[in-house]
C-alpha cells in the first residue's frame, strides 16, 4: 500500500511518522489484503492536533477517518480506530459486493462543483446574483444498490451520494437528515428511461 503522510501547519518528525507508518498498513491489511493507497494529513488547529485519514481501499472505496487531541499521536489513534470500525463494519458487504451479480455499468462521469456561499448582506456578491464556482472536479456515479450507497457513504464520512438505482438505473441520492437519520431521494417517476 502506498502511504503518504502530510502536516499543515505542523512538522511531522520522523518519531510520529514512524507511528503512523507502523500502525496504519497494520490495520487495515488486517481487513484488505491489498489496499491500493492511504493519506494522513496531520494539522495543527489552536491547542490541538487533528489528524485526517484516507484509505482507498478498492475500486471507488474511499475509507475516512478523524480524529483530534492534544497529542498528535492521540489524534491519529482516534482516527485510526474510526477506519478500523468502518473496516471491521462492511468487511462482508464490501468483500461480497459483486459476488453473483451481473456485469454492472461502467461509472458514469458528472461534474462536481463547490460554490461559494453569500449571504443577502453580503455586498460583494456579483451583481448578477450568480453563485461564484471555486472547485470543478470530476466525479463518478456508481450503479449501487440503496444498502450499497449507504455503506459507501458512511465509510467516506461524506454526507451525501448520488448513485444509479441498481434496481431501475434511475439516478438516486442518499443524505444524512440533521436528526442523524439516512434519507433517501428516489424522484417519482425515474425509471431509468432516457428521453
Amino acid at each position: 500500500m502506498q502511504l503518504s503522510v502530510n502536516g499543515k501547519q505542523i512538522d511531522i518528525g520522523d518519531a510520529l511518522r514512524g507511528h503512523i507508518e507502523d500502525s496504519l498498513p497494520s490495520i487495515v491489511t488486517k481487513y484488505f489484503e491489498n489496499p491500493i493507497e492511504s493519506h494522513v494529513t496531520m494539522t495543527r488547529e489552536g491547542r490541538k492536533f487533528k489528524a485526517d485519514i484516507s484509505v482507498h481501499v478498492g475500486k471507488g472505496i474511499l475509507v475516512q477517518g478523524q480524529g483530534s487531541s492534544e497529542d498528535a499521536y492521540a489524534a491519529f489513534d482516534t482516527a485510526a480506530v474510526h477506519v478500523a470500525k468502518r473496516l471491521r463494519r462492511y468487511k462482508r458487504r464490501l468483500r461480497d459486493h459483486h459476488r453473483g451479480r451481473a456485469e454492472q455499468p461502467e461509472a458514469q462521469i458528472a461534474q462536481h462543483y463547490v460554490i461559494e456561499p453569500h449571504s443577502d448582506l453580503d455586498d460583494s456578491a456579483p451583481a448578477n446574483d450568480q453563485p461564484l464556482i471555486v472547485a470543478e472536479m470530476a466525479a463518478s456515479i456508481e450503479t449501487l444498490t440503496v444498502g450499497e450507497a449507504v455503506m459507501r457513504m458512511d465509510l467516506s464520512g461524506q454526507p451525501a451520494l448520488m448513485f444509479h438505482n441498481s434496481a431501475h438505473g434511475g439516478a438516486n441520492m442518499v443524505y444524512v437528515r440533521e436528526d442523524g437519520n439516512i434519507g433517501w431521494i428516489d424522484p417519482k417517476g425515474n425509471s431509468g428511461k432516457t428521453g
